[in-house]
């Protein structure tokens, strides 16, 4: 290796350095503050807060072109949970009968894609607190696996409040949710409430049998919850800066003969 790159490689390790010592301890300072100010916006108390649990109602109806079918609802949300709904469905199969149901305050339903969501940020928090956001990393190694730990944190966070969890007719049918509404739905109605992006969704859904076949019809009645998507955009926004700082690090793998330190920041992927 001649004079010209070792001393290439020499500025590389002080650049390297100082990403460590001083962008990494600012990125995560950042990172830090953006999840806090996402805790503020759920509507129940995270961190140790002692914010009220929020309360707020909502009118839930099919979309406008829906024509056969007809579900509305009128929902309080109270926290991570619907505290009271009253529903009223008229389906194609039942076109002469209206369907009235209700989630009573003695037997709420738990929106549990909020429980995660917060319980996955708060574990975000906790990480960034165990590492000290102050203290500088080592090696550039560390330092991607800590990113790679925090990345999966924080896609788990955002993906439980964009992606419901998938749940059988059969499920539903035996729910203790199900069986706890008041009066109770025929057997050939299932329902369900879930998270979507920025809406909360009521999902219906009509069981028919053809020829031994059992098969479903589903319809659906949704609204916007506000404070849904300045929190997405927290998640998203601790996303980019995790990414940002993590792909920065990986570049001084891309430079020939430069090891970082024992163990090169290629190898880590997350």
């Amino acid at each position: 290796m001649g004079d010209t790159e070792r001393g290439e490689l020499i500025v590389l390790q002080q650049e390297l350095e100082w990403v460590l010592n001083e962008e990494v301890p600012r990125v995560f300072n950042l990172i830090m503050q953006v999840l806090k100010e996402g805790a503020g916006h759920f509507p129940m108390p995270l961190c140790g807060s002692d914010a009220p649990v929020k309360q707020e109602k909502f009118i839930m109806s099919t979309a406008a072109h829906s024509t056969q079918d007809q579900v509305k609802c009128v929902v309080t949300v109270t926290g991570d949970t619907i505290s009271q709904a009253d529903i009223n469905m008229k389906a194609a199969k039942h076109q002469h009968q209206v369907h009235r149901t209700s989630v009573t305050p003695d037997a709420p339903w738990r929106i549990q894609q909020i429980q995660d969501a917060a319980n996955f940020l708060q574990m975000a928090m906790q990480f960034l607190q165990g590492l000290g956001v102050k203290a500088s990393l080592r090696t550039s190694s560390e330092t991607l696996n800590i990113l790679c730990q925090l990345i999966k944190l924080l896609q788990k966070g955002r993906s439980s409040l964009l992606i419901p969890r998938k749940k059988t007719i059969d499920d539903l049918l035996s729910s203790r949710n199900m069986k706890s509404l008041t009066p109770p739905l025929p057997g050939d109605i299932a329902i369900s409430f879930y998270l979507q992006a920025h809406k909360l969704v009521l999902a219906v859904y009509h069981l028919s049998s053809t020829s031994g076949t059992m098969k479903f019809e589903s319809v659906q009645a949704e609204c916007s919850m506000p404070w849904l998507t300045p929190v997405l955009v927290c998640f998203t926004t601790a996303l980019h800066l995790a990414h940002q700082l993590r792909d920065k690090i990986a570049v001084f793998s891309q430079f020939k003969d430069f090891t970082p330190d024992s163990c090169s920041v290629s190898t880590v992927s997350c």
